[in-house]
């Protein structure tokens, strides 16, 4: 007769799983970093037993100091992991059992595996979000500081990445403010949604024990147990959700790095970075490459392909739970690590840029960034603004014909497209004229900039 299988779940069996098997199934090498959050699942389900009846007072106590110990061998890289056990949970049951017998062996009652990894998962996320979120906070505090800093900084600011009008380099900073204080939302949104506790919904169907699941469901920090037990074991709604947040914020990093790579080439030379985010070439001496903005800008894709990895791990599953899930962790952990790493670069990096000035202001000079203004200008004059457009297309057609800018054009040669030009069109030719004009909500203008620097401050710190 065939040796029969020794783990928790091999009476049913009557040959051991085979070895390939066992490793191609097992999950604790990457599910381990659940175990804190496995433990503290583990605390509150054997509180509750206790609470219900089904543990004595003693056998909690015991319970409680096992789990204990076990933290504590894994805070010191002592405990041992084995493929053998499968995954972090039954790691964890089989070495508190260990430790203190049969006691340990009654933590299970009333759970199962599924409900006990949905309710992991939702625990280990909820405090990485919470990582993420002060992440986005700190690299916007640092934003808004460098927005301040540089709230007279001329910069010309492109459409289709040519210049169109000129800007405020603190305006655009809080462009980039903006994009992550809605990465932000979502992701509180994420941990809205999801904070609801699996467990008690044992397999898929609920258990005929007395649980209490909204005292469980309270210890662990929960607003609610979930409504349906199928439910709960076989959504992973959540982690979708989170990596489609995260893949968002990335994409706006992306779009971030793609402009520090520009403006830090020599053809720009709007910002130098840091020497500690860049690297040199192994043969070129000269280089200065920012390695660190286009790793960024090269993770975005990578989480967005964990995104895809999730909604195909789950579209064709039926309910309720599936060994397929396994799969949700990697994807997940990943996404996790690289929006955490990538908005810890940006928030050490980007405040720390050196703004060169002289040259943005040179650049803004350049593809006649004040043609809408004189536009404008036309227009509060009387003109139709589309007839006005036309008037300063010609205008510009003239200066680039004789390689001026529109304020070196002469007072008489731009009235021959318009008599009512008059010699304050030079007072909005000028950058400085044109940036101080759009002085209203959202605008551009400097005035401007530093309200908003002083809104974005109460808004993230309230």
């Amino acid at each position: 007769m065939s040796k029969k299988d020794s783990r928790m779940w091999g009476g049913r069996f009557s040959e051991p799983t085979d070895e390939f098997v066992q490793d191609f199934t097992a999950s604790v090498q990457f599910d381990q970093r659940l175990a804190r959050a496995d433990v503290e699942g583990s605390r509150a389900h054997a509180a509750m037993l206790a609470r219900v009846g089904i543990l004595s007072a003693d056998e909690l106590a015991s319970i409680q100091r096992g789990l204990d110990q076990i933290l504590g061998e894994i805070d010191a890289g002592a405990f041992k992991w084995s493929v053998a056990l499968e995954d972090v949970h039954m790691n964890i049951e089989a070495r508190l059992t260990e430790l203190i017998g049969d006691a340990g062996k009654k933590l299970h009652t009333g759970r199962s595996r599924n409900d006990q990894v949905a309710t992991d998962i939702r625990l280990y996320l909820r405090e990485r979000i919470g990582d993420c979120m002060q992440g986005i906070r700190t690299f916007q505090h640092g934003l808004l500081d460098l927005a301040e800093r540089e709230a007279d900084t001329i910069l010309p600011g492109f459409t289709h990445l040519q210049v169109a009008q000129p800007v405020s380099f603190g305006h655009h900073m809080l462009a980039w403010f903006e994009m992550l204080e809605r990465d932000h939302g979502r992701l509180a949104d994420c941990v809205r949604r999801m904070n609801q506790s699996p467990l008690g919904a044992a397999a898929l169907a609920g258990t005929s024990y007395p649980l209490d699941r909204e005292y469980t469901a309270e210890l662990l920090g929960f607003d609610a147990p979930c409504r349906n037990s199928i439910d709960a074991v076989s959504d992973r709604d959540f982690a979708i959700e989170f990596c489609a947040a995260a893949s968002l914020c990335l994409v706006h990093l992306s779009r971030m790095a793609e402009e520090l790579v520009l403006w830090s080439s020599a053809q720009f030379d709007f910002v130098r970075l840091p020497d500690r985010y860049c690297t040199g070439s192994s043969i070129m001496p000269q280089k200065k490459n920012p390695d660190v903005a286009e790793l960024v800008r090269g993770k975005a894709g990578r989480t967005a392909g964990n995104l895809t990895n999730l909604l195909m791990l789950m579209k064709g599953q039926p309910l309720s739970y599936n060994k397929d899930n396994q799969e949700d962790k990697e994807p997940l952990f990943d996404t996790l690590d690289t929006l955490l790493g990538s908005l810890r670069a940006f928030a050490d990096m980007v405040p720390s840029l050196e703004v060169n000035r002289e040259q943005m202001y040179r650049a803004a000079q350049q593809g006649y960034a004040t043609a809408t203004d004189l536009a404008d200008y036309l227009a509060k004059k009387g003109l139709p603004f589309r007839d006005a457009h036309e008037v300063v297309g010609s205008a510009v057609a003239f200066a680039i014909e004789h390689n001026r800018d529109l304020g070196e054009c002469t007072l008489a040669e731009l009235q021959q497209f318009h008599s009512t030009i008059d010699k304050d069109v030079f007072d909005v030719l000028t950058l400085e004229g044109s940036l101080n004009a759009r002085d209203l909500t959202g605008g551009t203008a400097p005035a401007q900039v530093l309200r908003q620097v002083k809104a974005g401050r109460k808004l993230i710190e309230d």
